[in-house]
């Protein structure tokens, strides 16, 4: 206890190592065990456990982060571009309500031909087909405002009323649910 309490005493960084090992030394002192220590963090050095420490930390970016540069688009595809922000409609030939409450980024359609030897519609745009869902509508802003996009929110989030429907229902004697036999 006597080398790992100075080692520890050292550096600013290695309190949180430091008072791990030191609370496994007390709980071994009151059961009369062997102490559980990480054998990683008893054989390291001090400036070993500084440099985990500072690698365990969260990194703040204080500026706004704008990632067009390195995207890879052409500068006229970032720089006049509108998004829309929108929530998709469920698909009417499915019943289910899987994918309904995802938020959707679609882009401005641009100019659009058709090839003269195949018949097939080109364009020059690489972002027209391209469609990604987020979880919310801050995290489709936030993606927005990092590739250099203008956006606007189309339609907000519907809140869906709750039906209550009781097994009992089935079996009460009102005029809604009575069916006549003829």
């Amino acid at each position: 206890m006597s080398l790992i309490r100075p080692a520890f005493q050292t550096s600013k960084y290695i309190q949180p190592w430091a008072s791990l090992l030191l609370m496994s030394r007390m709980k071994s002192i009151d059961t009369k065990e062997a102490p559980i220590l990480d054998v990683k963090t008893a054989l390291a050095e001090p400036k070993e456990l500084e440099e985990r420490s500072k690698l365990m930390g969260h990194i703040t970016v204080p500026v706004k982060v704008d990632i067009s540069p390195i995207t890879g688009v052409p500068e006229e595809h970032v720089k006049t571009r509108r998004v829309r922000i929108y929530i998709p409609p469920k698909n009417a030939m499915q019943s289910g309500t899987d994918n309904v409450n995802q938020w959707q980024i679609d882009f401005d359609s641009r100019e659009r031909w058709e090839n003269p030897l195949m018949g097939w519609c080109s364009t020059g745009d690489p972002l027209s087909n391209m469609y990604v869902n987020f979880n919310t509508p801050e995290e489709a802003i936030t993606f927005c405002e990092r590739n250099g996009w203008h956006w606007f929110i189309d339609g907000e989030e519907k809140q869906k009323k709750e039906r209550v429907k009781n097994y009992g229902v089935n079996f009460s004697w009102n005029k809604r649910t009575r069916v006549s036999t003829k």
